[in-house]
């Protein structure tokens, strides 16, 4: 396989995973996805891997690495308390 092929599929398959937040597939299924010869695929998934793009879940899925890093926001809670209004005695 060519620079430019390897260079292509590692495009294919950042582009996948970035128009798809929360993805996490198996190498057969990035495989399919893609449409990769399998050992370009791993080799491919294996520097995305080095480069801290993607990680690998303990069943085997890769992952991108900032979809399971980066806890999610909470919703802010607002609690609205009525101020007793001060009255003043006129003198």
């Amino acid at each position: 396989m060519t620079i430019p092929a390897d260079h292509n599929a590692m495009a294919r398959i950042r582009a996948e995973y970035l128009e798809m937040p929360g993805m996490s597939l198996t190498l057969e299924q990035v495989q399919r996805l893609c449409g990769l010869e399998r050992s370009v695929c791993r080799m491919v998934l294996d520097s995305l891997v080095a480069m801290k793009f993607l990680h690998v879940k303990a069943g085997g899925t890769y992952a991108r690495l900032t979809a399971e890093s980066t806890p999610r926001p909470q919703p802010a809670k607002a609690s609205f308390m009525v101020a007793s209004p001060t009255y003043r005695r006129a003198s």
